[in-house]
């Protein structure tokens, strides 16, 4: 077998190798590297520090936020706050309509969405582009127009009074962005794990549940907690809809936190910001890694 030989150069001492220099580790400029960290302490700083004063303030009387300065730490800690908050604030029972009203909204959405999504992308049938198409010019459609019709629909239907007007409303408004979403995930997933359900005998039923939703389980995930902050943070349509006290959400509990003659209780409201708050930064840094999986599950072609 024919070989072709390349010359060698040789060195200055009759070597027949030219001599192999270590390549130089890159280092980095202390210079570039502080900046990096002072950036990075900023950040952190900006992100930090607006809930721990928010914290500290929870702990305050309201003679001390009124008469002290913003900055100053608490002169007595009053975890009071909390229990007036949840108790006479009542916290806990906004924070149940809450959950009432969104996870029964959310597994609606995501049912429906992911379907749709399922129909979009790898079903083959005459006029699924148009229909993408209607999906997403309802994200154009502001909340605000809707209302004003929603209210006099629920109200003749005799649902006013009741937590379904913010569930039917809070699963239509957010329908097209999971379809969107759940419809680009789709694109992901191999068409030959389908091609080989059908030809062992599967359905379209059975090709959905056993096989699709486990491949776009992290994208589930992804799309559920973003939809979830949009409508836990909601107001707009929890101040339209809940004409009753018991009915209202956490968002709308929060506007109660007044006293005689409008005076706010500081306290007791930034305890009740603490819970909302802190409770779903818990949610999301527990699921973060699980997020971070979906957003890159979307991004790439199997």
């Amino acid at each position: 077998m024919a070989t072709i030989d390349t010359p060698v150069k040789t060195s200055a001492g009759g070597s027949g190798h030219a001599p192999v220099r270590a390549p130089r580790a890159r280092r980095g400029r202390p210079g570039s590297r502080l900046w990096v960290k002072v950036v990075v302490a900023l950040l952190l700083v900006v992100e930090v520090y607006p809930m721990i004063w928010m914290f500290l303030t929870s702990l305050k009387s309201n003679d001390d936020y009124l008469n002290n300065s913003t900055w100053s730490l608490p002169t007595t800690w009053e975890w009071g706050n909390y229990t007036e908050a949840w108790t006479t604030g009542h916290i806990g029972l906004y924070v149940q309509n809450s959950l009432l009203a969104v996870v029964p909204a959310l597994a609606l959405m995501l049912l429906l969405g992911t379907a749709a999504g399922f129909a979009l992308q790898v079903m083959v049938w005459k006029g699924r582009s148009l229909t993408l198409l209607v999906f997403l010019a309802g994200m154009m459609v502001p909340p605000q127009m809707i209302l004003l019709p929603l209210f006099t629909v629920y109200f003749q239907t005799g649902l006013s009074g009741t937590l379904w007007p913010l569930i039917l409303t809070y699963t239509g408004t957010g329908l097209p962005l999971t379809v969107f979403m759940m419809a680009t995930y789709y694109r992901s997933v191999p068409r030959e794990l389908f091609e080989a359900a059908t030809i062992d005998g599967a359905g379209i039923l059975r090709a959905f549940w056993t096989i699709s939703l486990p491949l776009v389980r992290n994208a589930l995930l992804t799309v559920g907690l973003v939809q979830f902050f949009f409508i836990w943070n909601d107001l707009l349509i929890a101040l339209t809809f809940t004409n009753n006290q018991d009915l209202r959400t956490i968002q709308v509990g929060l506007l109660n936190f007044t006293g005689d003659f409008g005076a706010t209780q500081y306290g007791p409201l930034f305890a009740a910001i603490c819970i909302n708050v802190f409770g779903t930064l818990l949610i999301y840094l527990f699921l973060n890694q699980k997020v971070m999986k979906g957003l890159t599950s979307g991004a790439l072609k199997g």
